[in-house]
């Protein structure tokens, strides 16, 4: 499927998690929301849409790249705290709310929207030490010892391994209990989109002529060739701001993005 349609995919999954029956309650429960996964090239857009469905559905977006992340942020770091057990007293280990979950609390009290996504890129790179706790997260939706907040839905993505080398691909356990989705680059899709955004004519007009060239990545004697879309759309602001200092818009300039 190409970008579009993955975008409609996700949104109509979000829009299912978040109906309710007439006493409030998510006709889906929390532990049977399947969070999808998004696998797809580099650049295609996976983040540009999650913030088109957010805005569309207006709820709230909490974006997070897994790569950035250790085992001690996702789950929060650990305390000691003192309990009595049966009359005997005891040293317990606790943790610190997650990071990732606070930060969703704390979109809540600033947006005042209680609904929302929680955009997990690079899903499929996390640590070693990470990973046991990811797949805890996504069968239970929770972080160390809290949960996520109700009415936010779990949407995560990932490059495919012969894009990039820290990948570990899913098994089977952990793919059934996700929602999978791969999504490829389309250059007619991404016309569409150029459009509205207003992409500089030059580069619109090159891909019409030349569409192929819209997306490749591939590996040479001489290292990494890559084009992808998030290099056009920076290449475009490049343009139009290159254009209006009078500095030469030649193939010096369109190198460094593509």
């Amino acid at each position: 499927m190409n970008i579009q349609q993955a975008k409609e995919q996700i949104r109509q999954a979000v829009m299912i998690y978040l109906m309710k029956d007439e006493y409030g309650n998510y006709r889906i429960p929390l532990e049977r929301q399947r969070p999808v996964f998004l696998i797809g090239a580099p650049g295609i857009g996976k983040t540009a849409i999650m913030e088109q469905i957010a805005r569309e559905l207006d709820i709230s977006l909490v974006s997070y790249s897994m790569t950035h992340h250790t085992r001690q942020s996702a789950l929060g770091l650990p305390f000691i705290s003192r309990k009595s057990y049966q009359g005997e007293a005891c040293n317990v280990s606790e943790y610190t709310m997650s990071e990732i979950i606070a930060s969703m609390y704390e979109n809540m009290e600033k947006s005042g929207k209680k609904e929302g996504i929680l955009f997990l890129d690079e899903i499929n790179c996390v640590s070693e030490t990470l990973g046991p706790s990811m797949l805890q997260f996504l069968q239970y939706k929770t972080f160390g010892n809290h949960q996520l907040p109700r009415g936010w839905v779990v949407v995560t993505a990932g490059n495919p391994p012969e894009y990039n080398r820290s990948v570990h691909e899913f098994d089977i356990v952990t793919l059934d209990r996700l929602k999978v989705l791969k999504a490829e680059p389309d250059y007619a899709t991404w016309k569409t989109y150029a459009e509205k955004q207003g992409i500089h004519k030059a580069i619109q007009s090159y891909l019409d002529i030349n569409p192929d060239d819209f997306y490749s990545i591939e590996t040479t004697v001489d290292g990494k060739n890559y084009v992808t879309a998030r290099g056009w759309e920076d290449l475009s602001e490049a343009i139009f701001l290159y254009e209006e200092q009078s500095f030469p818009v030649d193939e010096m300039l369109i190198g460094q993005y593509l």
